[in-house]
């Protein structure tokens, strides 16, 4: 957090000319701390109707894709000298985090074979943790949470994105989705 506010504060002097109070950094520092959250709770509500309109698995593609955008602003904010590219990256990531969330879940559940439902749905948990422990070491000082790296560290679910992007088209799509929105009982099959 320290970086980033001291990114923010840097990218305002040399803009306006004049240092920014504290006030108004933290003001700053916990919009784009809160903006996530606004971006989830947003992607949460969105989920359930683009992934009856356009079915699990091209929701899925899409949101990468907005993630990937999110990233690409988070991870050239600092080139670009603009703080405004975190506040949107991170608010698109929290509708990327919203829509997957939910998606996601119902995706994986929806395409396992019967016996294994119970269990590919138990993984989207541990995989969620397993993010969060991975984001806490990436974020260690000896890593990613240096004053030089820290736009990378923003940057790096967008990795994880762009693998899902690349693998998720060879999956099926959800049979619920063929049977009940396309009417296509062979594909549902």
């Amino acid at each position: 957090s320290q970086y980033v506010q001291k990114f923010v504060n840097e990218t305002w002097l040399e803009r306006y000319g004049s240092a920014l109070r504290q006030e108004t950094l933290t003001l700053l520092w916990s919009f784009i701390v809160s903006l996530y959250c606004v971006g989830g709770m947003i992607g949460c509500l969105c989920s359930g109707y683009l992934t009856a309109k356009y079915g699990k698995k091209k929701c899925l593609l899409f949101n990468d894709v907005v993630l990937i955008i999110a990233t690409l602003h988070t991870g050239f904010s600092r080139r670009a000298k603009s703080f405004e590219m975190i506040l949107i990256g991170r608010f698109l990531e929290g509708i990327g985090a919203g829509i997957h969330l939910n998606a996601h879940v119902q995706y994986a559940g929806e395409i396992s074979p019967r016996k294994l439902r119970g269990f590919v749905n138990v993984t989207s948990s541990v995989f969620l943790a397993l993010g969060k422990a991975v984001a806490r070491v990436l974020g260690l000082r000896d890593l990613l949470g240096t004053e030089d790296m820290w736009n990378i560290l923003l940057s790096f679910s967008g990795l994880v994105a762009l693998i899902q992007l690349l693998f998720l088209p060879f999956f099926p799509e959800s049979p619920p989705y063929l049977l009940l929105q396309k009417g296509d009982k062979a594909g549902c099959l």
